[in-house]
């Protein structure tokens, strides 16, 4: 069971939204809005993607990695490199 199986209802209606927002910019485009509106709304989807991450990363760390360093050894050693590199991931982006 995935860390965010108790929150996949809100999980998938945030994703829906973001889905939206970025529909939302694609008809923006078709009616040759104005760039600077056109960038705001790519602004707040990018944000919401981000905030969707933190938010998953969150529920991998407290279930995912938290179950895997109370049993210890190479799990918990592979769980932590994981997370590890998944934040670097999220912070370059």
């Amino acid at each position: 069971m995935a860390g965010y199986t108790e929150n996949q209802q809100d999980h998938l209606r945030r994703l829906r939204r973001i889905e939206g927002q970025v529909r939302g910019l694609q008809r923006m485009v078709e009616d040759d809005k104005y760039c600077i509106d056109v960038l705001t709304q790519v602004s707040a989807a990018n944000r919401a993607l981000q905030s969707f991450a933190l938010s998953m990363l969150e529920e991998h760390m407290a279930h995912c990695v938290a179950d895997a360093t109370a049993k210890g050894g190479a799990e918990a050693e592979a769980k932590i490199k994981e997370a590890s590199e998944a934040i670097a991931r999220l912070v370059r982006s």
